[in-house]
């Protein structure tokens, strides 16, 4: 009798093409995020309660999937970065938190799920995630990392005096720091990517706001509706390419 085959992850390998993607993905949250809460006026709360029925529909079929389908796993990944974008604007300014509190109650509730990951599986890594409670706890790490990206980039972008292309910056080199770390060093990888999976949420998001921000603030004053289209179709392009080739390879593989 042979043993059965070990079952594929449900989750993309970690190459150049995720990261592209993933940032493309965290600055779609942020525009569209704005537009359903600014540019249609539905506010912080009415939107982060659409952004999350989104985000829990998507996340049960994601689980409920017998294996990986890129779209859907990507239409997850936004999903968590749009709900990511109202709830963080709703803490912050709504609530009152102020971008600081905010990402400090972010960062403790992100150490307490991965810690709580660890404690129940044993690892964090994201290499191979095929049990329905590894990809709960994986998910809700990244729905908690991305919320925690946006009240970092809000503050980086707003309270720092950094402005919006000085805070895609700082980021844009703290994640060439992390990859050079991978390359280099010996420190653990699944550190180093949750550490990068945090910050490619802020750069995604002051990208964002650089497209549709007023001339006054610093962005280009783009349509927040026009902006999240293209990125979309962006978005789509990069997914049918990358599952192209992985259709190749496996194909060419003996």
């Amino acid at each position: 009798m042979h043993a059965a085959a070990p079952r594929a992850s449900k989750v993309p390998a970690v190459t150049l093409a995720f990261w592209i993607i993933k940032i493309a993905a965290t600055t779609l949250g942020e525009t569209a995020g704005d537009a359903l809460s600014m540019t249609l006026d539905l506010g912080y709360a009415v939107s982060t309660l659409i952004f999350f029925a989104c985000f829990v529909v998507a996340v049960a079929a994601q689980v409920s999937a017998k294996r990986f389908h890129p779209f859907l796993y990507w239409a997850v990944i936004v999903a968590t970065t749009t709900v990511g974008t109202t709830m963080a604007d709703f803490a912050d300014r709504s609530l009152g938190i102020g971008y600081v509190g905010g990402s400090l109650v972010l960062l403790v509730l992100l150490v307490a799920v991965l810690a709580l990951w660890w404690k129940t599986t044993g690892s964090i890594s994201v290499n191979h995630i095929v049990k329905p409670r590894d990809e709960i706890f994986y998910w809700l790490a990244i729905l908690t990392s991305n919320t925690l990206g946006t009240a970092l980039g809000d503050f980086f972008a707003d309270d720092s005096g950094l402005g919006f292309e000085g805070a895609a910056l700082v980021f844009a080199a703290l994640l060439v720091i992390i990859a050079a770390a991978y390359f280099l060093t010996e420190l653990s990888h699944t550190l180093l990517f949750w550490a990068a999976f945090i910050l490619t949420r802020p750069l995604g998001a002051t990208l964002g706001d650089t497209l549709t921000k007023p001339l006054a603030e610093g962005g280009l004053n783009l349509s927040r509706i026009s902006s999240s289209a293209l990125i979309a179709v962006f978005i789509v392009v990069c997914i049918l390419v990358t599952s192209r080739r992985s259709a190749e390879g496996q194909t060419a593989a003996p």
